[in-house]
């Protein structure tokens, strides 16, 4: 059998370098061993955007993207999603296995009991300007909880993390419908906890002088999966976030706020949003092969399509559209719905789509069925980061037990500025 190293041979120096391999992984303070001298710092990788370079080990998600393969705790997402509940994923995701019927029902029983926020968390909330954006005000709102917790900076203490990991997935549908509420002028509704966890979140956003809110069960399984597929996705922008800034030890409602920051950012929460704009600006089927030629001359972006880390299909994308098809049966048809479906055929059927593996991903259909279940636009990336609050805190917590090999991070840069020079007073300059 091959050893399992690489031999590298610096060319400046004719030096050779025997680096282990693990797990498919150089280690990258090796490469600080070659050097040309005693006072050379040695070599650094240059990776600006991470796009290889693995910053920690996790058991938590599992991508295969060249085979369109995602999974939780090693279950396919598409069993998860036609089987299971947000709750229960959450569950598994956090504890690494499926919970039993009595975990379960203690788990949903925390949870809901949990959902209620503090007034004073109401006031702030009310505090901001009436126009602001739901998911400014969400990330301020979860920053702003570690001043009301302040036993959760005991990060060490299994039980307290176990109490926070409850309250903020139980409270964050809280403080977004609250949010919501808040940004459209209107009073706000408490949690219901004789509902489920995502019916409870479509009272809390719809509800208005029924005494008690019915949410069509179709409707509510929907959104349930939509969390499902949203729970966790590895190494993102907003999941490294959190580890970096969780990096430094602090709570988790201050690294969840990273979280939520970075996925504010459009290039990573807005996505679907983009999709929506487009098909509006299609308008009709007709414009979809004027698109196609912009797309192929690089004159246009297709957005929805193609994704960072799956180069052969996104396994979310297949189950959002049967998930489309069961909701608009129950809600007048999206408009932009035959757009997308025969944006959808046209891009499927052309080589250059093909060639390219550029694939509707899992913000093609989402924004459609969102916008069907009456979510504003501007609450898309706030839908988002309820489900992903499972995520974000189970890899939060898997990086405060590795121990061993997990630090503060500090990455390194390349420094291009100016070489040491001297001050020049002001009068001389």
């Amino acid at each position: 059998m091959a050893e399992e190293s690489l031999t590298v041979r610096d060319n400046r120096t004719g030096k050779e370098y025997v680096l282990p391999i693990t797990n498919g992984t150089v280690p990258a303070p090796k490469f600080r061993d070659i050097k040309t001298g005693p006072d050379d710092f040695g070599l650094m990788c240059y990776d600006p955007a991470l796009n290889n370079t693995a910053v920690c080990k996790s058991r938590i998600t599992y991508i295969d993207g060249d085979k369109g393969i995602l999974e939780y705790r090693g279950y396919p997402i598409e069993q998860l999603a036609e089987k299971s509940t947000y709750l229960e994923v959450a569950y598994l995701v956090l504890h690494g296995e499926l919970p039993t019927s009595e975990q379960l029902k203690q788990w949903i029983h925390d949870i809901t009991h949990h959902t209620i926020i503090h007034e004073n968390i109401k006031r702030f909330i009310g505090s901001f300007h009436h126009d602001a954006h739901p998911m400014g005000i969400l990330c301020g709102t979860v920053g702003a909880m570690s001043t009301f917790y302040p036993s959760a900076k005991n990060i060490e203490d299994s039980e307290c993390r176990a109490l926070q990991i409850r309250r903020l997935i139980a409270k964050m549908p809280t403080i977004a419908a609250f949010a919501y509420r808040h940004s459209v002028g209107m009073p706000v509704v408490y949690p219901d906890n004789d509902l489920s966890y995502t019916a409870n979140f479509l009272s809390m956003m719809n509800k208005m002088t029924e005494l008690k809110y019915q949410p069509d069960p179709v409707l509510v399984r929907a959104l349930d999966v939509l969390f499902i597929l949203h729970a966790d996705h590895e190494q993102n922008c907003s999941t490294s976030a959190v580890r970096v800034v969780g990096s430094s030890r602090v709570d988790p409602y201050s690294a969840l706020a990273a979280g939520i920051a970075a996925l504010y950012g459009p290039l990573h929460g807005g996505a679907n949003e983009a999709v929506l704009r487009m098909l509006q600006e299609i308008g009709s089927k007709d414009k979809i092969p004027a698109l196609i030629r912009k797309v192929k001359a690089k004159e246009a972006l297709l957005m929805g399509f193609g994704h960072r880390v799956y180069k052969n299909f996104d396994p979310r994308a297949k189950i959002i559209k049967v998930l489309a098809d069961q909701v608009f049966d129950r809600v007048p048809r999206n408009p932009l719905l035959d757009i997308a479906l025969e944006l959808e055929r046209i891009a499927l059927q052309d080589d250059y789509f093909i060639q390219h593996k550029l694939y509707p991903n899992v913000d093609f259909y989402s924004g459609l069925i969102y916008q069907s279940l009456r979510f504003p636009v501007d609450m898309f990336p706030v839908l988002f980061a309820i489900a992903r609050t499972s995520g974000w805190l189970a890899q939060w917590e898997e990086m405060i037990l590795d121990e061993k090999e997990q630090r503060i991070a500090r990455p390194r840069q390349v420094y291009l500025g100016a070489k040491r020079r001297e001050y020049v007073a002001i009068e001389k300059r």
